[in-house]
């Protein structure tokens, strides 16, 4: 709940999701223009698209993703540095099987709760999280600027 959150929550969590994708492109982009240019992938989060209960900061600092991604993206494309974001939904990693085992009792129950709030019926493999950043990298999105790409499984579509 937000009121119960302290400023030292709010600080952590805006340190590692805003300050830090910040401080990567702060360094990023110049060494880019510097070399000839170069692409760039920030990660936000299906958060930074919806509106989710009981983790506001989370969900204010994954905005804040985008709109630093858009803003830079139009400030540094005649430099020929191209930034986009990937929001994805819940995806199968350690920090996420570890977060089901502290937080929830039944967590076999919970696993399959999020794996039915994906209309495609499962969470993401990080390989798939991968190859989106991957294509947004690649010369075939040469023409892909600013751009928030969905890679959740069709949770937002919902």
């Amino acid at each position: 709940m937000l009121v119960e959150q302290t400023s030292n929550v709010y600080g952590q969590i805006m340190n590692v999701n805003v300050k830090g994708v910040w401080l990567c492109m702060k360094y990023e982009i110049p060494e880019m223009i510097r070399t000839g240019g170069g692409a760039i992938v920030n990660m936000s989060s299906i958060a930074g698209v919806m509106r989710l209960p009981q983790i506001p900061i989370y969900v204010a600092s994954k905005h804040a993703v985008l709109g630093l991604t858009k803003s830079a993206a139009l400030e540094y494309a005649k430099s020929g540095v191209r930034i986009n974001a990937i929001t994805p939904g819940t995806v199968d990693t350690d920090p996420q099987r570890i977060g089901l085992e502290q937080l929830h009792q039944d967590k076999e129950r919970f696993a399959e709760a999020l794996k039915s709030m994906h209309p495609i019926g499962r969470i993401a493999d990080p390989k798939e999280i991968a190859n989106a950043v991957v294509w947004l990298l690649s010369d075939k999105a040469s023409f892909v600027l600013g751009h928030t790409l969905l890679v959740d499984g069709g949770i937002v579509s919902r």
